[in-house]
């Protein structure tokens, strides 16, 4: 029993891909929690040993090998950097953060060049552009998103991601141009709509349609590098974000869970890039939000 257990782990998560995602999006549902498979790996094993199972013990290679193939990376300590270098942070602020202050001063203290937030509301926006305007001279606000920056930003503009299914007025997403010392890099910054875990599945076909909508606006982008900063409601597995993730890197080491806050158990907010390299991405100490900080190295090529 506990070797064909391994088996079947071991098989899903080589082959994640070729799970159905009808009925209830099962496929993006088993993609959201895959870095966890590692625990049933260290369930199945105890059992394996207190049975003293060796036919057990072979068969946890499988699930073992593919698990460190997919996942050994991240617990790695990062290539060091090149020197064209950008430190970026993301972070959604929630719509509901009592310390909007507290938590402006919590990202300065990051000495980020690049600071992406989503949740923008008033009156908190006006706090968060005060609290800012210090360390970050330059910034752009278009609906609930914003980026501010350190360097010069021009070419701002909305980058318009709402789903066909939603009426009213919606509006998460932003593109400007930064003017580093290295050069010029587009910075997108994005809110994917959220998705809820039921009875029937997963629901998130609004957030696969947003992400196509930004997978063309990416595609579309004329200035390199480019760099995307996103609550995008999806870990980097998860096929709903495909339109992104074949077409961007990812974060190369760390996990940097960040959502929930309380109990983080899935890194929902990215950073991703195209010509330049994602180093090691991690999080950040809780502010007033229900989701952690996340913060990473970008090295532009």
């Amino acid at each position: 029993m506990v070797g064909g257990g391994a088996v079947v782990l071991g098989g899903v998560l080589a082959f994640h891909r070729l799970v159905p995602n009808r009925p209830g999006r099962i496929g993006s549902l088993i993609e959201s929690f895959l870095p966890w498979s590692g625990v049933l790996v260290v369930v199945l094993l105890a059992v394996a040993l207190v049975r003293r199972s060796a036919v057990a013990l072979v068969a946890l290679l499988l699930p073992v090998g593919v698990w460190v193939d997919t996942f050994g990376g991240l617990l790695l300590p990062g290539e060091p950097s090149g020197g064209r270098e950008l430190i970026v942070v993301q972070h959604n602020v929630s719509d509901e953060n009592r310390d909007p202050a507290g938590t402006a001063r919590a990202l300065i203290r990051s000495g980020a060049d690049l600071v992406a937030l989503e949740e923008l509301v008033d009156p908190q926006v006006r706090v968060y552009e005060k609290a800012l305007a210090g360390a970050y001279p330059h910034h752009v606000v278009r609906g609930t998103v914003g980026l501010w920056s350190k360097h010069p930003l021009s070419g701002e503009q909305v980058v318009d991601i709402k789903p066909p299914s939603i009426a009213e007025e919606w509006s998460r997403g932003v593109r400007a141009v930064v003017h580093s010392p290295y050069g010029d890099a587009a910075a997108y910054v994005a809110h994917l709509p959220s998705v809820r875990v039921g009875v029937g599945g997963l629901s998130s076909q609004r957030r696969d349609e947003s992400a196509a909508l930004l997978g063309r606006a990416v595609a579309a982008e004329g200035v390199e590098p480019l760099i995307l900063l996103g609550d995008l409601n999806g870990v980097v597995e998860d096929r709903g974000l495909r339109p992104l993730t074949s077409q961007l890197e990812v974060a190369e080491s760390g996990f940097a869970f960040s959502f929930p806050a309380a109990f983080p158990v899935a890194r929902i907010d990215q950073v991703m890039a195209r010509s330049a390299t994602v180093g090691r991405i991690r999080t950040l100490p809780a502010t007033g939000s229900d989701h952690l900080p996340v913060v990473a190295r970008v090295t532009l090529r």
